[in-house]
């Protein structure tokens, strides 16, 4: 099936503006990103600004993604049937370990953070929500991967797979061993790919076919002994276990 040409162009647009999160850029920019003359863009960004899909500076010439994209997320998590099940469990794992805890979703290359229960510990909190990473380089995405193989785990893994940190697990041969070692222990581990002085725990629900969810563990090297390591996936992998003999009965009613 052939992309609408116009839509297409504008899904792309607000991708762009997406993943920038708090940094805007100008049409200049967005053009030779995008590949599109900046007068068919302007016009583009005037009617998107019009409708509140987009925001721009006072000066009109940088743009940012706008308020309407939050609403269009936001219904979207109040209509996940699975969220509110997994928040049960991330508030019973924030509450005896004080860690942070996520719930993400795979989505292309990419996983999408739908809920986080963050540490008190941290003075400032950010929130991941609608955040995505590259599933190649956390917990969160590697978990769901190992659930995949050959011809189903090419679609979620870039050829050209680009470093987070010194650590990021770029070559395809060093990824596939990680998976397997993945598969063979039951969850994944992100040690310092996605970010410097952390390490992460991440385990599958495998409530859908194929597997698109996971719940994970982010905490300091600094903090970690081998027993909060031992107890912490053993909490998650519990947890999993738990959500998935809720939901499968809930999806088997649903769908008879």
């Amino acid at each position: 099936m052939r992309d609408v040409k116009s839509a297409a162009r504008t899904v792309e647009l607000l991708e762009r503006l997406a993943a920038r999160q708090n940094r805007p850029t100008s049409i200049r920019e967005l053009s030779e990103a995008m590949n599109v003359p900046r007068s068919s863009l302007h016009a583009l960004l005037r009617t998107l600004s019009k409708h509140g899909w987009v925001r721009s500076d006072s000066s009109g010439s940088m743009y940012m993604i706008g308020i309407r994209a939050l609403l269009a997320g936001t219904s979207y998590l109040d209509a996940d049937p699975y969220l509110p099940i997994v928040q049960t469990y991330l508030d019973e794992l924030h509450e005896q370990f004080d860690e942070t805890f996520h719930f993400g979703r795979l989505d292309g290359f990419d996983i999408v953070y739908l809920a986080t229960r963050a540490s008190s510990r941290y003075s400032r909190h950010v929130s991941r929500i609608g955040r995505r990473l590259p599933a190649y380089s956390t917990s969160l995405g590697k978990a769901v991967l190992a659930e995949r193989s050959g011809a189903d785990l090419d679609p979620h893994v870039p050829t050209d797979a680009r470093p987070l940190t010194p650590h990021t697990l770029t070559l395809r041969a060093l990824l596939d061993t990680d998976l397997d070692q993945t598969r063979q222990r039951g969850y994944a581990i992100d040690n310092e790919e996605n970010t410097l002085g952390l390490k992460c725990f991440a385990v599958a629900l495998p409530y859908a076919d194929p597997t698109s969810d996971a719940i994970s563990v982010s905490l300091p090297l600094a903090r970690l002994t081998p027993q909060l390591e031992s107890d912490i996936v053993a909490a998650l992998r519990s947890a999993a276990q738990k959500i998935c003999k809720i939901i499968r009965p809930i999806k088997d009613a649903a769908w008879p």
